[in-house]
């Protein structure tokens, strides 16, 4: 990103976010609201330090001398297996200057435009879910819309509100049962039983996602009540302080329901080679959040275009270095182990 781009995406942020060189949870820990993780941001800190820690094994006698980054997820064919992830309220969290339109508009066209697909995402103003669905209706509701766990009856209007849009999937972020900002807002939101997921699942009529599995525990209740996918996630780091990196809990979780549910995980996920890393851990895709915010703050669509580019060319190239053909050749011989 050149120094002007950096300089509007930090002046657009108006003191939410520093866009910083490396986006790590360090500058803005505490910053809930805002851009941070929470309490001591540990938990921020954590998803991107557990992905550095992760090297990887460099090979370079094979055939993969030009490799296929596209793969399918919900029946929909992606350029390369990255969603950009719902974050939601630019008014709460970030700084008030852009709007919630401009910003979903700059996200959801510059993804399409590369191939991929975004997720947008409910927050605790009501006004911004529907913003969200207006503008990905408008874009033949290609995408994915993420709701808060609030009580069912509330989730089972607003999922009817998304069918409007033809959305191709849907979920709950229900991690967000723990958002201080649902909390300051007067916003109901709760944990789930496996029946009260098996009641929105039914409500559905395209595939449903739980974002916010943590523990192999909750990934089989997933696969118990139903759900088409799971999100390895902490919601960033802004739900709960002191958790491990998503990346940690990953393989445990892909080693026990891989196969049985699709797998996708978020956190602190910044380059190509992160996104082989998640792969070669057992996750069939990954959300990206924070960056593209920077990206469509830096230069609106464009700014996201180049963002997607960028993260395309560094998988492809990772996996060149790494002998991998396809996507589906990402596995765990690709991460070097001591």
């Amino acid at each position: 990103m050149k120094e002007e781009q950096i300089k509007k995406a930090r002046e657009l942020y108006n003191g939410t976010c520093r866009v910083c060189k490396v986006c790590n949870g360090v500058a803005c820990a505490g910053e809930v609201p805002g851009v941070g993780g929470k309490g001591t941001g540990d938990s921020f800190k954590e998803n991107v330090k557990a992905l550095n820690d992760i090297k990887i094994n460099m090979r370079v006698i094979h055939n993969a001398k030009n490799p296929n980054t596209e793969t399918e997820l919900f029946g929909r064919k992606m350029s390369v297996p990255i969603f950009a992830a719902p974050i939601t309220a630019t008014s709460l969290n970030m700084g008030g200057i852009v709007s919630e339109e401009e910003y979903i508009t700059s996200v959801i066209e510059g993804c399409l435009d590369c191939g991929i697909y975004p997720m947008v995402g409910d927050t605790a103003i009501d006004e911004c879910l529907v913003t969200n669905l207006e503008i990905l209706k408008q874009h033949n509701g290609q995408g994915i819309v993420f709701i808060k766990p609030r009580k069912n009856n509330v989730i089972i209007e607003k999922i009817n509100m998304s069918k409007k849009a033809n959305v191709f999937a849907m979920g709950i972020d229900i991690d967000g049962a723990g958002l201080l900002t649902m909390a300051l807002h007067g916003k109901d939101v709760e944990p789930k039983t496996v029946e009260e997921l098996k009641e929105l699942k039914a409500s559905t009529n395209v595939p449903f996602i739980l974002k916010g599995i943590m523990t192999v525990e909750d990934a089989k209740f997933a696969v118990e009540a139903g759900m088409d996918a799971i999100v390895v996630s902490n919601h960033g780091g802004r739900v709960l302080d002191q958790t491990p990196g998503t990346v940690e809990v990953l393989p445990k979780i892909a080693r026990e329901v891989k196969g049985k549910i699709k797998i996708l995980v978020d956190g602190g996920i910044r380059s190509g080679v992160d996104v082989l890393k998640c792969l070669a851990l057992g996750a069939d895709g990954v959300l990206i959040g924070r960056p593209f915010v920077t990206a469509a703050f830096a230069n609106g669509k464009e700014g996201v275009k180049e963002y997607v580019a960028s993260l395309q060319s560094e998988l492809k190239s990772a996996m060149i270095l790494t002998g991998c053909n396809t996507i589906s050749e990402i596995d765990e011989k690709v991460i070097y182990k001591k």
